[in-house]
């Protein structure tokens, strides 16, 4: 076993032990709510999107709804997020493409998906890897600086990072391992006031050699 087989699989030991059956913690209801969950989680906590989602898909809960809601009660529910007016925007005008062009339903394909207001590389790959069997593995801030800490990436931009946990995880544990190392990364290996004694994985790789 190589130097990085033997990384890995401490990681994904460490990682399944902790969290065997990861599941998304972000609030929705279905497909439409999920991919707007997932926008709206961009640049703001998970808790407060939470919190105004459970509000705003009682109003919205299919892009039909959300045509008939003027937008000005769209940014009064979801104004105490980040970029709130520019998310409130997007949504409506998502909302519109998917019923022109796509009769309601969100297309399961990534480049499509792109295509929409307010949904960039990240947003679309992580709604696929709630609801499809596309091979992708979404990067955000969390997993990009795990990455970085376990010295598996070099920290650069998030696309190399996401070329580099797709070289070395393999494709059949990409879903979990999305869920698990933010679920990790948030508890024991945080951006902020980061204790090294208690990051289990980083003291595990470090023991072995292996940083």
């Amino acid at each position: 076993m190589n130097f990085f087989s033997k990384k890995i699989k401490i990681i994904e030991n460490i990682l399944d032990f902790l969290y065997p059956n990861p599941t998304p913690t972000l609030y929705y209801t279905n497909e439409y709510t999920l991919l707007i969950s997932i926008m709206l989680s961009s640049r703001s906590q998970e808790k407060k999107v939470n919190e105004i989602t459970k509000i705003l898909f009682r109003k919205i809960n299919n892009p039909i709804d959300t045509i008939y809601t003027p937008i000005e009660n769209i940014k009064n529910i979801i104004k105490h997020i980040g970029l709130y007016k520019k998310k409130s925007k997007n949504i409506y005008d998502l909302s519109v493409i998917l019923i022109k062009k796509y009769n309601g339903i969100i297309p399961k394909n990534i480049s499509k998906l792109k295509f929409l207001p307010g949904i960039g590389h990240k947003t679309a790959s992580v709604f696929l890897s709630h609801v499809s069997n596309e091979s992708v593995f979404p990067v955000d801030t969390h997993i990009h600086r795990m990455m970085f800490r376990w010295k598996l990436s070099n920290g650069k931009n998030v696309k190399q990072t996401e070329q580099d946990a797709k070289h070395f995880f393999q494709k059949k544990n990409w879903k979990k391992l999305h869920l698990q190392i933010i679920f990790y990364a948030k508890k024991y290996s945080p951006s902020r006031k980061w204790n090294l004694k208690k990051d289990i994985i980083y003291q595990e790789l470090l023991n072995k050699n292996l940083l």
